[in-house]
């Protein structure tokens, strides 16, 4: 017997790029048969007129302080994340991680999560562990230290990579990185917030893709349309497209919104950034109390970075029609980026991934269902090494998404940053129902995976 039959429901075949209306079987956490299912069901979910799609993996986003519950909730983030079909992600990007990832990852190990999660650790936070700022200098001795640590974190932790956040430390050279990562003695991913962005994309692109090259590890270039969506969009895929030609094993993420999120406090705002864009201080809205929902003009900008540095701000900045261009790109798959401060912040936390296929791919027709589908799952897992994730057959995991393509949309807005979305019927992770109905029933069936039971083939 089937601890959960899915009846009905439309699945794809990733490899023939066709749907097709299957049965589901599943049995203790796995998917066991595909098609016609021979045997009955303890529970059973018709899922006719609906996709039945592996969970979403995010392989972009900015996990949450837990263990701490001052502020509510342990798990601010995730908890919007799974009820936008995200059953797995990828924290300590950017170069950051908000606290130590064993404690990270012990209190999952024993409390369980709403999803599951994978983590980077951070150079960004190794620099501070050493007792370096964001203007200081490296020396050897530095990068010796954050070497062993990131050492350690690699085989007693479990990360992934190494990720790297070089705009929020001007200080940090090309020599560092490469040095950080070149004799680390593992096959390890990297990803990186770029140096720069706009008319100095390009140039930033070819940073990352140099650090990958020196390195002779697959780079993971962060939310390129915060980099390149500002006219540069083109060349910068062009570009990543000639390093891939080359050998290199270069791939992007991006999120579908035309405007970024940061700290306000951050050197993403230092002089020149308007000038950079082609843009104003009322382009800029403050996510928190005590300005929440309002634009900055001159006084309250420079307020807001002086006195409330660890404020999340959002910038409209970016062209859509390039976010677009960039999803079109097969190297380039969907993330969120997702980042909030007590619930209050971008959008894209509780909503990319039902935008991207109810906006980009129903309304406007621009992208394609299957493939932007592949870019949210099948893609981003085999990048993981998640071998047992990301796809709709026999042994794989029962982490499962059960959709309406002809309803799903984001809700979530900036005024509204965590409206749940329409049209996610389920959400299931390890065979169990976390979501059903958008009411969230088992919030904690999440489980930490370290580097150890990926197939490390990065």
């Amino acid at each position: 017997m089937y601890d959960l039959i899915i009846k009905n429901g439309t699945v794809i075949d990733f490899q023939k790029e066709e749907k097709f209306i299957a049965d589901v079987g599943i049995k203790d956490g796995k998917i066991i048969d595909v098609g016609k299912c021979s045997e009955s069901g303890r529970k059973v979910i018709d899922a006719e007129g609906l996709i039945v799609s592996p969970g979403f993996i995010d392989i972009h986003m900015h996990e949450e302080i837990i263990g701490n519950t001052v502020d509510g909730d342990d798990y601010d983030i995730a908890n919007y994340m799974l009820r936008m079909g995200v059953t797995t992600a990828v924290g300590g990007n950017c170069g950051n991680n908000r606290q130590d990832t064993g404690a990270f990852f012990g209190f999952i190990d024993k409390n369980g999560a709403p999803i599951n999660y994978l983590l980077y650790i951070g150079h960004n936070y190794l620099r501070r562990k050493v007792g370096l700022d964001i203007d200081g200098v490296a020396t050897k001795s530095h990068i010796e230290k954050m070497r062993d640590m990131a050492k350690r974190e690699i085989e007693e932790e479990g990360v992934i990579g190494i990720s790297y956040g070089i705009e929020y430390s001007p200080a940090i050279t090309f020599e560092e990185m490469v040095d950080l990562s070149s004799d680390i003695g593992y096959d390890i991913l990297l990803s990186a917030h770029y140096r720069h962005d706009a008319d100095r994309a390009i140039e930033a692109i070819n940073e990352m893709i140099g650090i990958s090259r020196e390195t002779n590890l697959p780079m993971q270039i962060s939310h390129i349309g915060s980099c390149s969506a500002f006219g540069n969009m083109k060349e910068a895929l062009m570009l990543i497209q000639k390093a891939i030609d080359e050998g290199l094993n270069i791939q992007a993420d991006c999120y579908p919104y035309d405007a970024f999120s940061t700290r306000i406090g951050s050197a993403v705002f230092a002089e020149g950034c308007f000038d950079r864009w082609n843009k104003s201080y009322d382009s800029i809205m403050l996510t928190e109390e005590p300005f929440k929902g309002m634009y900055c003009d001159e006084k309250l900008f420079y307020k807001a970075r002086r006195e409330y540095p660890e404020m999340l701000a959002v910038a409209f900045v970016m062209n859509e029609d390039e976010v677009l261009e960039a999803y079109k790109s097969p190297f380039v798959y969907v993330a969120s980026d997702g980042l909030l401060n007590r619930s209050q912040g971008h959008p894209r936390a509780a909503g990319t991934f039902p935008r991207v296929l109810g906006r980009f791919v129903r309304k406007y027709k621009a992208l394609d269902f299957i493939d932007m589908l592949k870019k949210m799952t099948i893609l981003p897992a085999k990048r993981l090494g998640l071998i047992n994730k990301g796809d709709i057959k026999p042994g794989m995991d029962a982490d499962i998404v059960i959709f309406n393509a002809d309803t799903i949309i984001d809700k979530a807005t900036f005024e509204e940053p965590t409206n749940p979305p329409e049209g996610i019927k389920y959400v299931m992770i390890g065979g169990q129902i976390a979501m059903e109905g958008n009411k969230v029933v088992n919030s904690r069936l999440g489980k930490s995976v370290r580097r150890s039971e990926l197939e490390v083939a990065l």
